[in-house]
């Protein structure tokens, strides 16, 4: 966990020297986007179309679980975001994120880390961010509890 802490810190420091931008958003990644990136770092190559096919058949498979098991959800405007765009949004609960990204590829709780991630947004994020999860390309959510209450995205175009 002190390794994983040391490489956040790193990274979002790393981040703040570069200048990088920091936008803030309601919505985060989709799916799609998270499993690309870690595809890419850990293949150093872009997925197949077999591999692609194989991830979402896998992804839908999850999705339908989780709506037969949350009927309420299923019948929500909510489902859209399983069903179909399969993007994070504020308000989604963290087995709802790990759901559609997985787990993430760091946690901190540390005040400090998330200062320096959420950058000129930490004002307005810091009453309600008790805790950041880290997501490739970039992306930092913030939780409140079980809740996700905020998201942040780096080295990025503008959304």
């Amino acid at each position: 966990m002190t390794v994983r802490l040391g490489a956040l810190v790193l990274l979002v420091f790393t981040a703040c020297a570069t200048t990088v931008p920091v936008q803030r958003a309601t919505e985060g990644p989709t799916a799609d986007e998270v499993w690309r990136a870690r595809f890419a770092i850990g293949y150093g190559r872009a997925p197949t179309f077999d591999e692609i096919t194989a991830w979402k058949e896998q992804v839908q498979e999850r999705v339908t679980a989780y709506l037969g098991r949350h009927p309420d959800i299923a019948a929500s405007p909510r489902a859209s975001q399983f069903r179909f765009h399969r993007r994070i949004a504020v308000g989604m609960t963290k087995e709802e994120v790990v759901l559609l990204l997985d787990r993430p590829e760091a946690t901190t709780s540390d005040e400090a880390a998330m200062r320096a991630a959420a950058a000129q947004f930490w004002p307005a994020i810091q009453p309600h961010a008790r805790e950041m999860w880290v997501y490739s390309p970039g992306w930092q959510l913030y939780f409140d509890g079980d809740r996700l209450v905020d998201v942040t995205v780096s080295d990025r175009d503008p959304l």
